[in-house]
């Protein structure tokens, strides 16, 4: 994380999140880091559906097609995080925790998107341990795959 938020200052880019089974925990570790206010815009925790489509905007057809712990679903939450935080970049997390399958989906797979600039990239990892595990698995990875799609 600190990597990733010396980055963005030194480079001034404005990022916001959107969170679902990750329930805030990037935005609370991304905001501890000092001077980060300079660039961190802010997040939603969009951990219920109704929040995905209301505050988000995301299409109920697409929710209802392929369920919110999908690649699409990350993709939208991304995009539209990122418009809606007027940010360059958004970051996005949505998944399964646990502690039982969700919408056919087992626990431990998640998604994360990273909308950056005009482009978006969506990430599919099967990752296994603890609710607290698999929320600290999925951060330290969209740290690892933001800091990669920005310096690319």
């Amino acid at each position: 994380m600190d990597e990733l938020c010396t980055y963005l200052i030194e480079h001034n880019i404005q990022i916001a999140s959107t969170e679902s089974f990750t329930v805030g925990t990037f935005a609370s570790r991304i905001g501890m880091h000092p001077g980060i206010s300079k660039v961190y815009r802010g997040s939603v925790v969009s951990y219920q559906t109704m929040i995905k489509h209301k505050v988000l905007g995301i299409d109920q057809a697409l929710i209802d097609h392929y369920g919110v712990v999908s690649s699409e679903i990350a993709h939208d939450m991304a995009t539209h995080g990122k418009a809606l935080f007027d940010s360059d970049v958004c970051i996005s997390f949505t998944g399964n925790a646990g502690p039982d399958a969700m919408e056919g989906k087992k626990v431990g797979q998640i998604y994360i998107g990273i909308a950056a600039y005009d482009d978006v990239y969506t990430f599919a990892y099967e990752l296994s341990g603890s609710r607290q595990e698999i929320v600290d698995q999925a951060i330290s990875l969209g740290c690892v795959n933001l800091l990669k799609v920005l310096k690319k």
